[in-house]
């Protein structure tokens, strides 16, 4: 790996396989003990925070309203996350498959990841039918998750798993930061996040560690290019997540039939893009754990970032 900056190396995590496995081990939960049964959203409570539903801004949604945009907005988030682990699955199986002959943790650690993503897929299928059923009407999502995959994967793989990284430290810093302690959400949806957190925390060591390994014997060049294409995939996520603040629309005069005005329609499509933006692309981009892994490939790097993240914000 390429260090321009050799102050930089003091402050680099040490994460092992071995330690890392360990952790997911503990941290490991079966699918049926958090859905499913008695286990039910509770439709009278709000699912997301707001800094990231950001509903209260709609000045001309009624209460009734903004509650169900928020579960509206739930409803993407989980969904949106069962289209990344879409891709990120494959990846990691094909990360792992030249190293089975070679570290006998870092092989049982990555492939615990993937039966961790294939995992949240389920969970994620579960809670969409589970969503729809108490919901009372059908929600429109951005997809397929195969066409998805196949855009994204189609990257240069340093690219890949740095959205990857971007995307777990983000799952962090939702839990961590806004859904952990606030007692307004309902404690059904909190769970899912929480479980889905604690597994996701260990994916976000062995990002790190796959990004190094990846990044590895690169040049300041090879690096920039990378970073190039990282941003490409930025803007691909960025359209679909414009198409799901249309979508959304849609979704919300579905469930309550409520048509908006041509202005207020404006207004709902900008104001909701900018808050998926900043959900899925901002606080991914800005989070310090992320930002220091980028400066420990190259300070350049994470200049680059931090100049184009307003925008996502």
């Amino acid at each position: 790996m390429i260090i321009t900056n050799p102050t930089q190396e003091t402050t680099k995590p040490r994460y092992s396989y071995q330690e890392t496995l360990a952790a997911s081990q503990k941290a490991n939960w079966l699918l049926e003990d958090i859905i499913g049964g008695d286990k039910r959203l509770d439709f009278a409570q709000p699912f997301m925070p707001e800094s990231f539903a950001r509903v209260e801004e709609l000045s001309f949604l009624a209460p009734a309203e903004k509650l169900k945009l928020n579960q509206i907005r739930g409803f993407d988030y989980l969904c949106a996350f069962g289209l990344v682990e879409e891709f990120i699955l494959p990846f990691v199986l094909d990360h792992a498959r030249p190293q089975l002959q070679g570290d006998d943790y870092r092989v049982r650690a990555f492939l615990a990841f993937a039966a961790e993503e294939a995992k949240h897929i389920h969970l994620f299928k579960h809670f969409r039918e589970e969503f729809e059923n108490g919901f009372g009407a059908e929600c429109l999502c951005i997809g397929p998750p195969s066409a998805i995959a196949e855009a994204i994967l189609a990257h240069d793989p340093l690219a890949v798993v740095l959205v990857i990284l971007h995307i777990e430290w983000m799952t962090q810093k939702h839990y961590t930061e806004s859904v952990q302690d606030d007692r307004r959400l309902d404690a059904q949806f909190k769970s899912l996040l929480k479980h889905h957190w604690m597994e996701e925390a260990q994916h976000a060591k062995l990002d790190t560690l796959m990004v190094e390994a990846l990044a590895e014997g690169r040049g300041e060049a090879e690096l920039e290019k990378a970073l190039d294409e990282y941003l490409e995939i930025g803007g691909f996520l960025d359209s679909g997540l414009r198409q799901q603040a249309e979508f959304n629309l849609e979704n919300l005069r579905r469930s309550t039939g409520r048509r908006l005005t041509e202005d207020e329609r404006a207004e709902f499509v900008t104001r909701q893009h900018q808050a998926l933006r900043w959900t899925f692309l901002g606080s991914g981009m800005t989070h310090a754990n992320f930002l220091s892994t980028l400066e420990r490939l190259s300070p350049a790097l994470r200049k680059r970032l931090e100049q184009v993240a307003p925008v996502f914000c």
